[in-house]
Formats: structure tokens, sequence, C-alpha cells
């Protein structure tokens, strides 16, 4: 006999806890898990279970996926210097994939008859879910309450206080997500790309520092290591950057683009220590690699951030992509400065003991170093050579 045990990724707002009580309501035994993404401080975490206990779960868990997110998904975005439209860096994409494998972890220790996710039918997470417990579990039929309803959130708050539960009036406005690589913020003014985003819903509490502050970031392969000469675990360090970005209010945008389904959506995001890290990383690259590396790298991590868009992150070129970012950064050594203002920084300096044109003798625009004005005049006359042909043709001249 089949298990009537659904575990569901519960985060504690409106559709995941609407979401339980559609289960139950259905006969499901239902457990719930919430992934600590970087976005939940204790109070909240209290919150989520308590929220749980509140609705009738038969079992919740939380789990650090904090360290998992890095490793997993983090330090390629790195590497890769991903930028979805050359802006955005994949925040909610990323945590999914942790989020997912512990759903399904979980699923497989209860013994669970399905998986659940509160997805709507017009987003991307819908298809991100679908995709990866289609990988993860593909034994277990996928439940979505919302989605196979249709239903709008005005609804789904009816139901939650129908039912005595309290529903918080902002949960019906926007819907926002906030994790280790950054915030991102749904529905409201984000559905109208005429309107201005209301700076209410980044939470600010104090007003930007007035002065700009300094921060070194410390590189060992490609991956941020130390800050201001201090070595840091990964977590920590990125939970440091973005408690000081968001202080002064840099790393925000907004990102309008192409969803999974194919119609166009926009968000507000706020990702201090993505976009640090990935400009600054960036910088670093540009002293220890070649310019066909940097060329490489761009045009695969195109394609490893589209996938991860999609939710096709257990897809294997997704791990070649990856074997590649790793050994190219394998040189990738080094410390970056950076600058803080309020609401933007700057790459200030960067500097590496594997710096390729330190090897090189020259200073650029000043001194030549290994080689005299014969070979620059050489490899002028042939890198001119296509243009100068076409040029002759063109004149009906002859060489």
């Amino acid at each position: 006999m089949a298990s009537k045990t659904a575990v569901l990724a519960f985060s504690g707002g409106l559709d995941t806890s609407f979401c339980v009580l559609a289960l139950k309501q259905a006969g499901w035994r239902v457990a719930t898990v919430t992934a600590q993404t970087g976005g939940f401080d204790a109070a909240e975490v209290a919150r989520i279970e308590a929220r749980a206990k509140e609705l009738g779960v038969a079992k919740h868990r939380t789990v650090d996926a904090r360290a998992a997110l890095f490793e997993r998904v983090l330090t390629h975005l790195i590497r890769g210097n991903v930028l979805k439209g050359a802006r955005y860096p994949l925040s909610v994409a990323a945590e999914r994939v942790v989020t997912a494998e512990a759903v399904a972890r979980a699923a497989r220790e209860e013994g669970a008859g399905a998986i659940a996710h509160g997805s709507t039918g017009a987003g991307n997470d819908q298809i991100r879910f679908d995709i990866a417990f289609a990988a993860l579990a593909p034994d277990l039929p996928v439940l979505t309450p919302i989605r196979d309803g249709n239903l709008q959130r005005d609804t789904t708050a009816k139901a939650l206080r129908d039912a005595g539960f309290q529903v918080a009036a902002n949960t019906q406005t926007y819907s926002v997500n906030q994790g280790l690589w950054g915030t991102t913020v749904g529905g409201g003014a984000t559905h109208d790309p005429s309107s201005e985003i209301p700076q209410e819903v980044y939470g600010d509490r104090e007003a930007s520092p007035d002065r700009p502050l300094d921060l070194t970031i410390d590189f060992e392969t490609g991956i941020p290591v130390g800050q201001n000469g201090k070595r840091r675990e990964a977590v920590a360090l990125l939970t440091d950057l973005n408690e000081i970005g968001t202080r002064y209010r840099v790393g925000r945008g907004i990102h309008v683009g192409q969803t999974i389904l194919g119609f166009t959506g926009r968000i507000a995001f706020a990702a201090p220590s993505a976009l640090v890290l990935i400009e600054a990383h960036r910088e670093l690259t540009k002293l220890t690699h070649t310019a066909e590396q940097l060329r490489a790298i761009d045009a695969l991590a195109a394609t490893y951030g589209a996938l991860l868009h999609e939710g096709r992150f257990w897809d294997p070129v997704m791990r070649d992509i990856e074997a590649f970012l790793a050994h190219a950064d394998r040189r990738a050594n080094g410390a970056v400065r950076v600058r803080l203002h309020p609401h933007r920084f700057e790459i200030v300096s960067a500097q590496s003991p594997d710096a390729l044109g330190a090897r090189s003798g020259a200073k650029y625009g000043e001194s030549a170093g290994g080689w005299g004005a014969e070979g620059p005049k050489g490899f002028s006359h042939f890198l001119g050579m296509p243009g100068r042909l076409a040029a002759l043709r063109e004149q009906g001249g002859k060489s």
C-alpha cells in the first residue's frame, strides 16, 4: 500500500501554508522541510517552525543548506561570473537546487508517497521543482495544490483566514525570497514595467553610511576565502558581505527577462555579496587568465546560467562545465580591493602572484620588455593582412 505521507517544501509563507491545509484536506499526512539558504535568522526559523506546528503538520525539519549552496552552486557562479542578462545573479535558481535536494532526501527518509511544492502555474519555480524532483525522486508523484487549482493569492489568503489562521497583509502584495546569494522581490509593482519599485520593499531600517568603505577579498583558485587579510569560512564571509552591502544599498537592481515558460517577467533584487564577489573575481581573472580562457569562460558560463535558470542543474553537461571552470581558475589566486559607496561600489585594485603580465617584462604604453621594434612590425603586418587584402579587392588592386 502506498504511503500517504507527502513531503512539502515549506517556507512558512502564504503559498506553502495554504498547501498544508489543502494536502491535509486531501487525506495526506504532511511533513514539511525548510531549507535554510541564508535568508532566515534564528527568530524567523523559530517562526517557521511554529507556523508548521500551528498548521498541524505531522513532522517538520529545518535543514541548514547554506554550506551546500555555496559548495554545490555558488562556487561555479563565481568562477563563471554568471549574471543573467548581464545583471541578475540567479539568486533564486541557485537556492532551488539545494532546497529540492533537501526535500527529496527527506522524502526518502520518511518513506513518503509524494512530494509537494507551493508554486503557481505562472512562475519559474514550478518548472525548477518539477525537473529537480524528476531527477532526484522519479518514482514519486509531485503534488501542486495551488497550480492545480489555478488559485490566486487572495483566494489562498481567504482560505487560511476562514480556517482560523492569520495571514500577514504584505504577503498578498509582494513575494520575497531572501538567501545567501541575494533577495528577490516579485508581485505588486514588479508586474508593471512602467512603474517604479518602491524602496520600502527592501526593508531599509537606517540611513546609508555617508563615507566610503574599502574591503579586500582574498581568492584561492577563484574561490573567496578571506576578507581584509583574515581567512573566513564561506557562509560567514557571504553573510558579512550581505550585511555590509545592505547598509550601503549596493547590489540592487531590476531584472527584466524571459521566463522559462516564454513570457516576460520582472523582479527587483538586492544581492550585495553576489555582485561584489562576481565583479571582484572578474577583475582578478583579467590578471591571471589568457584572453581565450576568458572568452571560453564567458561562453560556457552563459550556458551554465541558462540551464540553472531553467532548473536543469542535473544535466551532465553542468558537471562538465564546472570541471572546466575549476581548471581554468586554478591560477586565480590573489586579492581584490573593493570600495563601497552609498548605492554603488567600484573595484579599486587587484593583485595576484600568478598575474600573467608580470612575466612579460613589459609595461603597457611605456616599455616593450623582451622584444624590439621589428617584432611588433611583423606582427602588425600579418594581423592586418585579411583587412588589407579585402580593401585591395574592393579597389581592384593587387598586392
